[in-house]
């Protein structure tokens, strides 16, 4: 099924989902690699391939959130506790927020160093709005630190989807995966 029903998610939802989960694993474990350990000579190149795959991850982003704003979401088991359930819209509301806070702080911080970076993967131009050396600085800071907190976000999203799964032993999981028919 394409749409999202009341007992799982649609085959869009799901490719968005996974296509964006392996993007932000691929962005934030490149991201922090290229950092830390990249050869200073292929830093740049490495710069510039994060940048466009960030700009494609933002377009997949927007598609994302318009599938979800114009289809049905699947509602949490009837069993969750009150804390659980706000601990769900929580941290998938602090997801969305985190996800563009570092794609757009990201874009901000790509035309204020030496070397702009203007392409996205596909080699389509991307207008850069920010060009002020002046700002690189506080852009990069606040583009890693967001980074940092979506990753853990991430880690604490992985986790409560493996406790529905073994602990609570429900269908969120399977929703998001196979579904709840196989």
């Amino acid at each position: 099924m394409v749409r999202n029903t009341l007992d799982d998610w649609g085959w869009a939802a799901k490719l968005l989902h996974w296509l964006g989960a392996l993007v932000i694993l691929l962005l934030l474990g490149h991201g922090w690699w290229m950092t830390h350990f990249a050869p200073r000579p292929d830093r740049l190149a490495h710069y510039a391939g994060h940048a466009a795959l960030g700009y494609d991850f933002l377009a997949l982003l927007v598609l994302r959130l318009l599938w979800r704003l114009t289809n049905q979401v699947p509602p949490l088991p009837a069993d969750l506790r009150p804390w659980e359930r706000g601990a769900a819209h929580l941290a998938h509301f602090g997801l969305y927020v985190l996800m563009f806070a570092v794609t757009l702080t990201g874009w901000a911080m790509a035309g204020t160093g030496r070397t702009p970076f203007d392409k996205d993967v596909f080699n389509i131009p991307i207008p850069l709005y920010f060009r002020d050396r002046a700002l690189h600085g506080p852009l990069e800071d606040t583009h890693k630190y967001l980074a940092y907190a979506l990753a853990a976000l991430v880690v604490a999203h992985i986790l409560g989807a493996l406790r529905h799964h073994f602990v609570k032993r429900n269908a969120v999981l399977r929703r998001m995966t196979v579904g709840t028919k196989a």
